[in-house]
């Protein structure tokens, strides 16, 4: 059974976050967030958010239909992080011209699985 979190309209560059979301694929849940937590990123503090949820939606025993799944047992199937809408400013600049800002925004998808369905795929 695999647990789903994810937060959408993040206030952070979908590139920003991508190289962390990288770092932590495929590893244990317990490991993605001691590596996390040692990242000076800002970005590392939205996807540890993320994972936590998802551990949590893990312990939650309606979530999982009574299979209750070992939380040390989990391991991060899928790290997405996908560009969401931009907030555009304009931004004025000489002889009067104007240069757009956008302000990019990401939705960051989170999966967990066990290791026995990571196989069987």
């Amino acid at each position: 059974m695999s647990f789903r979190a994810s937060h959408r309209y993040a206030r952070i560059s979908a590139r920003k976050v991508r190289p962390l979301a990288d770092l932590v694929r495929g590893q244990y849940a317990d490991d993605a967030l001691d590596i996390l937590r040692f990242q000076p990123h800002r970005g590392a503090r939205m996807l540890e958010k993320v994972i936590l949820s998802a551990l949590g939606n893990a312990q939650d025993p309606e979530q999982n239909a009574g299979s209750l799944a070992k939380v040390q047992d989990l391991v991060v199937a899928e790290a997405r992080v996908d560009g969401g809408p931009m907030f555009k400013r304009v931004r004025p600049r000489a002889r009067g011209m104007a240069f757009m800002i956008k302000k990019r925004t990401s939705h960051i998808h989170v999966t967990l699985a066990s290791e026995e369905e990571l196989e069987s795929r």
